[in-house]
């Protein structure tokens, strides 16, 4: 009897990996935890720093004394206008900010895809189901979700500690349509990073610690350009410029991603 083979198409490869992998990621508990944090880290922010704002501390050495600034504003905590702060500013509300998300998608990421190649997930996967490149495509997709509902917690979080703390939410320099068009502006932008995590993570394979390296180490490289792309006086520019870089970035690492998964052992 002749062997009839049935090609499936790429359509409906990638739609069995991503239903896969969505119910996989929406009933790991990591997920939960990362959105949790991202919901509680800003609350503490605003009620901490607020509560000490304006304490001062003094070197026992050399006797230099410092005030500790907190936030002026509740929406510092998503970040700043154009040209409030350079990309090498190291204050406090420059660096405990949304931003900070950046690199626990880095965590997220690299669990995610490190446990598929340290259960056998993946070996098996690609014998039974999937191509390279639809796995690529699917955690990519997957992990830009999960990303953008760690931004839209920590927004959340923002509103909760912000009226916690007392804290203003006057839009000095920007409107509501420029917090909007920046919220959008991080979510596409951390495609970017979910791709530069992806990579790295293929790279590593089921090391989770040489993967959440290698993605912090080339995070850092990208790190500076979040506020500066997204900033709080955002508009249908940035949106585009972040969805374009998002994209392009998606598309070429995912690429190399694929490559790497072709020329290296699953194993």
């Amino acid at each position: 009897m002749e062997k009839v083979f049935i090609k499936t198409s790429f359509a409906k490869r990638v739609k069995s990996m991503l239903n896969v992998d969505f119910k996989r990621a929406f009933t790991s508990p990591l997920f939960y935890i990362m959105i949790g944090a991202s919901l509680v880290m800003p609350v503490l922010i605003l009620v901490m720093t607020t509560m000490m704002d304006g304490m001062v501390s003094t070197d026992p050495q050399t006797g230099v004394q410092t005030v500790m600034e907190g936030f002026k504003n509740a929406w510092q905590a998503i970040g700043a206008v154009s040209g409030a702060s350079s990309a090498m500013d190291m204050s406090l509300t420059s660096m405990c900010n949304i931003n900070m998300l950046y690199f626990l998608m880095a965590i997220i990421t690299c669990i995610f895809v490190s446990d598929d190649f340290r259960s056998g997930y993946a070996k098996n996967i690609f014998t039974v189901r999937a191509k390279k490149n639809d796995y690529v495509l699917s955690k990519t997709l997957v992990c830009f979700i999960g990303s953008a509902c760690m931004l839209v917690a920590f927004f959340v979080g923002t509103v909760l500690g912000g009226a916690i703390a007392g804290l203003p939410f006057d839009t000095e320099g920007f409107n509501a349509g420029n917090l909007l068009a920046c919220m959008l502006s991080k979510i596409l932008l951390s495609s970017a990073f979910v791709s530069i995590y992806l990579l790295a993570s293929v790279i590593a394979k089921q090391k989770t610690w040489l993967a959440i390296l290698l993605s912090f180490g080339i995070g850092m490289l990208f790190y500076t350009v979040a506020p500066m792309v997204a900033p709080l006086d955002s508009n249908i520019i940035n949106v585009l410029l972040c969805a374009v870089g998002g994209v392009g970035m998606s598309v070429g690492l995912g690429a190399i991603s694929n490559i790497v998964l072709n020329k290296t052992a699953l194993v």
